[in-house]
Order: C-alpha cells, then structure tokens, then sequence
C-alpha cells in the first residue's frame, strides 16, 4: 500500500483527573518536518514524542497538537515554612522590646506574613504521564495514518489510470512513425521526379536520403525505455511503501524521453501525441509529490 503526505488524526484519553487531547495533521514536504504545539509542563517528552512519530510517518510537514488537562484536586498542596514564621516572632518580639510595644501577634496575622504558607504544586509521575500521552499519540497516530492510506490508494488507482492514457500516446507514435519515413519516401520521389522531368530517378541516391531521414526521426529505442518505465512505475506502485522520492525520479527519465520524442517528430500529429504525453507526464509528477 502506498501513504499520501496529506492526513488527519485526533485521539482523546482521559485517566482519571487528566485528560490528553492529541490532533495532528500534515501537507507534502521533501524530508519529515514536524511542528509541535504543547504546554511548557510537557517540553521534556518532545524528544520522545518526535521518536514515537517516526514509527508511523516518514516524509511530510506535520503539525502536531497537544492539549493537557488536570482536574484533580490534590495537585498542589499547601505548605508550611516553620523556620520562616520563627524568624517573624524572634523579630516581633525584638520590636516589642525595643520600642515598648505589646507583642499582639496572633496566629491568624503571622499565617499571612509572606512565605509563611506557600503552594506547591505535587510533583507528577514522568513515567504515567508519558504512558497517558503516548497512548493518545499513538491513537492520534493510526487515526492519522488511515486516512493517509485511503488517500494513498485514490492517488495510486489515478496514477494508473494516467499510465494507462500514456500507453495509447506511445502506441500511436510508434504505429505511426513508419508512416512517415514511406510518405517521405513518396514525396520525395514525386519532388524529384518532377524537376528532372524525364530523367530517370537515382534509387541509391534517393534510398540514402529516405535512410538519413528515418534515422533522424527514428524514435524506436525512446519508445523501449518510455514503456520500461511506465512498467516500473506500475510495478513500484504494486509493491508500495515510502516509494515517493523513487516515483518522481521515475517521472523525470519518463520526462526526458518525451523530450526526445517531440524534438525528433517530423510530423504533426506526433508532435500532437508528445506534447499530451508530456502534458500527463507532468500531471503524474504533480500527483507524485502527494505521495509519502
């Protein structure tokens, strides 16, 4: 089977208090590029989660969206700093001795002197918070790697439709090519018949000329590698896998044979035929750049 770079995936999981949204989704790119969005909690599973992609994808522009939740009520606790509240009472009684004052602290006015009581968020479990959100990378992942397969399988019945087109362009360029050495042949034996009248017609001479006329034009050996490659390109998309990079290269020496094909036509209804051919050629290369 056969992947197109273009794909969605969305997988939510909730553990108990916490909850874990993951979405990503992707276009064509050369390499493998993937963005991720995610709270600054979660930066030091990037390498990790950059790890677990590669398992499913090798080559597009992926963003990737992470979303986390915690409902729990016990994720931060309150904590009391005894040293700090000592410091304020030895303090407070130096003041009152000092200056005479009745030392009035109570425990409801020290509880709120800076540092005395602060929040502390717990401390989380690294191991069960990876386990959580792989487990929605992973659902995000294959969500997104189906839709990728269904449609990688419409760009390869497209592909093969398109080859198929292809092959009627070169069959008729190579059930035509003959046609035009023997109607050059014709024409030139009627031309020079008719400018030296009576004289009777040099066939050595005239068979030399038709000779450098069917070499210049003759398209035999890039109608062989065009339907070699046409074939290749039919067998690649048979066997599957991350067959991309291989396909477009397949399309540039298809290109190239084209190319000569036009330039050595002699004749317009081949000139005709190269130029749809190179117009699918271009059209498979578009379609090709699709493809993971």
């Amino acid at each position: 089977m056969i992947k197109s770079m273009t794909g969605f995936g969305r997988c939510e999981v909730n553990e108990g208090s916490r909850k874990f949204t993951v979405e990503m989704k992707s276009v064509n790119h050369r390499y493998l590029d993937v963005n991720i969005k995610m709270p600054k909690k979660l930066n030091f599973f990037e390498s990790s989660i950059r790890g677990e992609l590669k398992n499913y994808i090798q080559r597009g522009k992926v963003d990737l969206f992470i979303s986390y939740e915690d409902f729990s009520e016990s994720n931060v606790c309150v904590k009391y700093n005894r040293e700090i509240a000592g410091e304020y009472l030895r303090y407070l009684s130096q003041m009152a001795e000092e200056f005479s004052l009745d030392n009035d602290v109570r425990v409801s006015s020290l509880s709120r002197y800076p540092e005395v009581f602060t929040m502390e968020e717990q401390v989380v479990d690294e191991s069960k918070l990876w386990e959580e959100l792989q487990r929605a990378l992973q659902g995000a992942a294959q969500n997104f790697v189906e839709t990728r397969i269904r449609e990688g399988e419409n760009l390869k019945n497209d592909l093969i439709g398109k080859l198929e087109g292809m092959l009627t362009h070169v069959d008729f360029i190579l059930e035509r090519s003959p046609q035009i050495v023997s109607e050059y042949r014709q024409k030139l034996t009627e031309k020079v018949k008719e400018l030296l009248e009576d004289t009777k017609v040099d066939e050595s001479r005239l068979l030399m000329e038709v000779t450098i006329f069917a070499d210049k034009v003759c398209v035999d050996e890039e109608i062989v590698r065009l339907r070699s490659h046409i074939a290749t390109m039919k067998d690649t998309l048979a066997e599957g896998g991350g067959i991309g990079r291989k396909l477009d290269f397949i399309a540039q020496e298809m290109n190239r044979e084209a190319n000569t094909i036009l330039s050595k036509a002699n004749d317009l209804a081949i000139s005709n035929r190269a130029i749809e051919l190179k117009t699918e050629i271009e059209k498979v290369r578009e379609q090709i750049q699709n493809i993971e």
